[in-house]
């Protein structure tokens, strides 16, 4: 879950500013850049790559070669959408290699790393808000979202997770806005499919226990 002062300083910071310094060798603006930026980052490699550890491997690359090519950024987009796209390949090109290592979702949904799960899904069974604080369904959720399509993984992610809007998410992923929409909604469906179970599963096994509380 996001750290709430990173949050305040990126509604704060001024990113003009900071893109200049950066620029000019700042190492404070490094450190700055990093504060503000990580936690997104760390988000962005836990739900691709499933683990603390390469989570942390991929914010760290994804700095560094931000860092290194920072001169080469002209601004068309936004810092953040632009680390983003960065950290998304970083993560991309891990998870090609043969055998990446890899630990169950389980081990990476307690405290502060747990993924908040996108509200659209609420609408999406029968179920009540409040099942999805349940590890076991927050588990299912990520594992849903990991196995999506590489080409509708990164739209949902940036879209429904992160927050992105639709020109930013065009963006960073060189697509048009309308590919951004045709592929979230299709990335939508995809999941609706793949969760449609295991959401109906559960939505029998609550009332069946209703029905037994009430006999």
């Amino acid at each position: 879950m996001e750290d709430s002062a990173s949050k305040v300083l990126e509604e704060q910071y001024d990113e003009a500013d900071l893109i200049a310094r950066l620029q000019a060798g700042d190492k404070a603006a490094c450190a700055e850049c990093i504060e503000i930026h990580s936690p997104m980052i760390y988000r962005v490699g836990l739900r691709l790559m499933g683990n603390e550890a390469e989570a942390e491997d991929v914010m760290q690359e994804t700095f560094l070669n931000a860092f290194k090519a920072i001169d080469s950024f002209e601004g068309r987009s936004g810092l953040g959408t632009w680390l983003y796209r960065i950290a998304y390949n970083a993560a991309m090109m891990r998870l090609r290699k043969p055998n990446p290592y890899t630990v169950s979702v389980e081990e990476t949904m307690s405290g502060e790393t747990a993924a908040v799960v996108p509200r659209q899904l609420f609408d999406w069974c029968c179920l009540p808000e409040e099942d999805f604080a349940n590890d076991e369904v927050r588990s299912e959720l990520e594992e849903a979202i990991r196995e999506l399509p590489e080409s509708l993984k990164a739209v949902f992610m940036m879209r429904e997770l992160e927050g992105f809007s639709t020109a930013e998410t065009a963006s960073a992923l060189n697509l048009s806005e309308g590919a951004v929409k045709v592929r979230l909604h299709r990335a939508r469906l995809w999941l609706r499919e793949r969760l449609t179970p295991y959401f109906t599963e559960m939505a029998h096994d609550g009332r069946e226990m209703a029905r037994n509380g009430r006999t």
